[in-house]
């Protein structure tokens, strides 16, 4: 979803859509073009977010409407939007539910992976790239975004159009909005879905959707709608819901948009040596590819890594114990669409297989086949990070950027392997330091 998704969210898988769901509204905001259009989203964000907090599950909903009402009224929007389309929404309760459980922190890389990058979304991926051929020549030429990715993006978002949800992107947006987690990025995004209504840009009998108010075969948001629709097949209008010339058109365009790098890759999977210095490399870092070959790192083919200047990150989605990527700068434009790293890798693998290439050539080993970690576990784990003096946030669940850094303080600390995953060496040792920390206090106080 291009949501820049927290998914085009821009995509949730979440994609333009669900991820995206966690950016900024200020950055969106940034990307705004159209000069009519930015006196009244500056208007409008003046006033976000739009709701307290208040929940569908109370009376606080009708609250959230009139207030959403006398706000859109004071950025000039129409009584048709104010009374009637307004009037019209409804809270869903269905997506809150799917909004607290969505795969990209509830499934492990490999669960994730195998669900996405599948031998139909390849086969199917391959039969679009030539039926679609003079399409993609031209968006190439104009665009520069290799024809693989803008397939890869479009298998993952809809499965080729299969999927492009039957949600009222209204009642999901303003039942996002309604919610305290992300009211001021969902409050953005559906009065920039106003503004398409009210410049007959889309109709409301058009506006279906997935859970996170994304919409179409690439699952764009309003915002990435607004600011980056073309007009591909020149018929007169943007139509993301039936024309795949305007979605892959409206796609490359964004692409190109935020910052694609034509004649790079979005990364590759590495093997690491069996003696790897992790204390050598920061996780969400960037090191030139000179640094990770003094480190021993090559290509899956044993072959050393390329002499190209270029910078990349060490990822490692499941720890030591599984595959290695080293991440280039591209793969930060895929984040831009969804944040989620287990769906940039998607993209980028399932690209590879669309033009010849193999996909993750990793055997895991025996000891990684243990039972993943649940959000519960990681909570507790990030709680007691927090309580040792290992900054993880807020507790959350999830791993993130943060969570992988605390780790890594820890396992260094403590002469583990410093991959900065949550795996069940790191637990124990956490535990045990916690259990050491409650003994040491119970005797000092039976001292005292």
């Amino acid at each position: 979803m291009i949501l820049n998704r927290v998914h085009f969210s821009f995509s949730f898988s979440f994609s333009f859509k669900e991820f995206s769901l966690m950016n900024s509204s200020k950055y969106l905001l940034q990307k705004i073009v159209n000069f009519s259009l930015v006196r009244k989203v500056i208007a409008i964000v003046a006033f976000i977010p739009m709701f307290s907090h208040a929940s569908i599950a109370d009376e606080n909903f009708l609250q959230c409407k009139a207030n959403l009402a006398k706000r859109a009224g004071s950025s000039g929007f129409s009584t048709y939007i104010t009374k009637t389309v307004i009037d019209d929404i409804a809270p869903l309760k269905r997506v809150i539910a799917l909004d607290k459980k969505q795969p990209e922190f509830t499934q492990t890389f490999a669960q994730y992976i195998k669900a996405r990058v599948t031998a139909y979304h390849v086969r199917v991926g391959k039969e679009k790239l030539k039926s679609h051929k003079a399409l993609f020549d031209r968006l190439e030429e104009k665009y520069a975004v290799p024809r693989q990715y803008l397939v890869s993006f479009w298998g993952l978002e809809t499965v080729f159009g299969k999927h492009k949800g039957k949600m009222s992107v209204l009642n999901a947006l303003a039942t996002l909005a309604c919610d305290q987690r992300r009211s001021e990025f969902f409050t953005l995004e559906l009065l920039n879905l106003f503004t398409l209504i009210e410049s007959k840009k889309v109709s409301v009998e058009q506006l279906q959707g997935s859970w996170a108010g994304a919409m179409g075969h690439m699952q764009f948001m309003p915002t990435a709608f607004l600011t980056y629709a073309v007009d591909g097949d020149n018929d007169g209008k943007v139509d993301i819901w039936q024309s795949e010339v305007d979605a892959l058109t409206t796609a490359a365009n964004y692409l190109h948009n935020i910052g694609w790098q034509s004649k790079e890759r979005w990364g590759r999977e590495v093997k690491l040596p069996d003696n790897f210095a992790f204390e050598k490399v920061a996780f969400d870092q960037y090191y030139s590819l000179t640094h990770f070959q003094q480190l021993g790192v090559q290509q899956t083919n044993n072959q050393a890594l390329p002499a190209y200047d270029i910078q990349a990150e060490l990822y490692l989605p499941s720890g030591y114990q599984g595959p290695a990527f080293l991440l280039y700068p591209n793969f930060n434009v895929i984040m831009k669409w969804n944040l989620s790293k287990s769906y940039a890798l998607s993209v980028g693998i399932l690209a590879n297989k669309l033009v010849g290439a193999k996909g993750v050539e990793f055997i895991a080993k025996a000891q990684n086949q243990a039972k993943p970690y649940s959000i519960t576990e990681m909570k507790n784990l990030q709680s007691q990070l927090n309580t040792l003096g290992f900054d993880t946030g807020e507790p959350d669940g999830i791993w993130g950027p943060k969570s992988r850094k605390a780790i890594r303080s820890f396992q260094l600390q403590h002469q583990l392997i410093a991959d900065g995953y949550p795996n069940k060496a790191l637990i124990l040792a956490v535990d045990s330091v916690i259990n050491a920390r409650k003994t040491h206090t119970t005797n000092n106080n039976q001292e005292s």
